[in-house]
């Protein structure tokens, strides 16, 4: 039993490469015509515990609840996390409502002690990295 799951650990993926998240994040959401907040769990040595779409929104807007992403990364164990949405517009720029809402979910994260480690939006004309940025 302990075998199996130490073999399961260790395929989970490493994120150790910037530029295979982004190349994952926007092939998997980049082109998409509706918003879609996901939210990657990682553990501490930055496996990758799961995967998860947390909302489908419409063209211009998704929600995104501190609340629900703080809830679920104490469920999961996760030591750090890193949100990411698309922009159906194309631009990755981020509005003043994403800059605001990762400010909450920073301030959630630190009360519970899970890193963010970063938010990041990914459009058809590229990507924008919050702790790139500064915002975080």
């Amino acid at each position: 039993m302990m075998e199996a799951f130490r073999s399961e650990l260790s395929s989970r993926p490493l994120v150790s490469s910037w530029n295979d998240l982004l190349e994952y994040l926007m092939a998997d959401m980049a082109l998409l015509l509706n918003e879609r907040v996901r939210v990657l769990h990682l553990n501490t040595r930055n496996l990758l515990i799961r995967d998860e779409v947390m909302s489908e929104g419409t063209i211009d807007q998704a929600a995104f609840y501190v609340r629900e992403i703080v809830r679920r990364a104490l469920e999961l164990g996760s030591a750090s996390i890193v949100v990411a949405h698309n922009h159906p517009s194309g631009s990755p720029e981020p509005s003043r409502a994403d800059i605001d809402l990762t400010r909450r979910l920073k301030h959630g994260c630190d009360a519970v002690g899970v890193r963010l480690f970063d938010h990041v939006i990914v459009a058809a004309e590229g990507h924008a990295s919050f702790r790139a940025r500064g915002l975080l």
